[in-house]
């Protein structure tokens, strides 16, 4: 089921599925959103309790608990309840259930709030350990922008521009396995803060920002400073940019707070890079924005 909240600078529609993003569209009715298409069916999933994959799907607690699910976690294809909705506000719930406890052996709640402001949206990942163990988790967003923004142009007209100099190399994606080879960097594409966009970039893999300066990108035209959108994530602590291989018109751009099993890693849960825990009762929120530039 979709909801929608508005102000007179945008109107953004919510699904329940996921408890995410299904438009975000602004006064001249201009969409920033990706939609589903032959590309790539996704929009914005929601990634909990992993982000990215886990080897072989697998991985064990240090309690011996085992873990299983497919890539992005459990929540990702199931239907959220509708908590609260304003206006310019709205927030969805998934409590686990039999389904989710069998692939992670922890109950827990999961809401997704957004608020809307003049010509930013507010996301908050908001987690609640329900059981009477500590609960290890990651959580992070996947939002697929269009890009190109307007008909008649093209992915290369546009540019990310990042806060802050990126000279770090990125790891190596392993497209066979989902997972991360952290022994085999590639060096820094991003140039004076800035990456141009190609096709090319996404043809083998994403990339994968995991020494990150920025906490704050802009997607915009190279001409035209005001047209694009400007992504805020103080919270998390990775970023991830990707399209698809099929040159699909669109990046996804998402704030992570874990990433896939790295080649260093074991398979225990709690080892993983970033690892967050919550407490028996304890709620952790993490939240980024996207602001629509004007």
């Amino acid at each position: 089921m979709n909801y929608t909240i508005k102000n007179e600078n945008l109107t953004v529609t919510l699904k329940t599925l996921s408890g995410t993003f299904a438009s975000i569209k602004d006064a001249d009715g201009r969409e920033y959103l990706h939609q589903p298409d032959s590309f790539w069916k996704g929009q914005a999933p929601v990634c909990f309790p992993v982000c990215g994959g886990l080897r072989d799907f697998k991985a064990v607690t240090k309690s011996g608990k085992k873990i299983e699910m497919k890539r992005h976690g459990i929540v990702k294809d199931r239907e959220f309840s509708l908590v609260e909705q304003t206006e310019s506000s709205i927030t969805f719930a998934f409590e686990s259930d039999d389904e989710a406890l069998a692939a992670f052996p922890f109950p827990f709640r999961l809401e997704t709030s957004y608020r809307l402001a003049e010509n930013r949206i507010t996301v908050a990942y908001s987690v609640t350990n329900t059981g009477n163990e500590t609960m290890p988790f990651m959580i992070g967003g996947h939002p697929a922008f269009t890009c190109p923004i307007e008909e008649g142009e093209d992915y290369t007209d546009y540019q990310i521009d990042f806060e802050k100099d990126e000279d770090e190399s990125t790891p190596t994606p392993v497209p066979a396995t989902g997972l991360i080879d952290e022994e085999h960097r590639i060096p820094s594409q991003v140039k004076n803060r800035t990456l141009p966009l190609s096709h090319d970039l996404f043809h083998k893999y994403e990339i994968i920002y995991d020494a990150l300066n920025s906490r704050q990108i802009t997607l915009r035209k190279k001409d035209n400073p005001q047209r694009g959108l400007r992504l805020s994530f103080s919270g998390f602590s990775y970023l991830i940019l990707w399209s698809s291989k099929n040159d699909g018109p669109f990046i996804a751009m998402e704030p992570w707070g874990g990433l896939s099993t790295c080649s260093d890693e074991d398979d225990v849960f709690e080892n993983k890079r970033n690892c967050m825990f919550a407490e028996p009762g304890e709620t952790k929120t993490l939240s980024f924005t996207v602001e629509i530039l004007k």
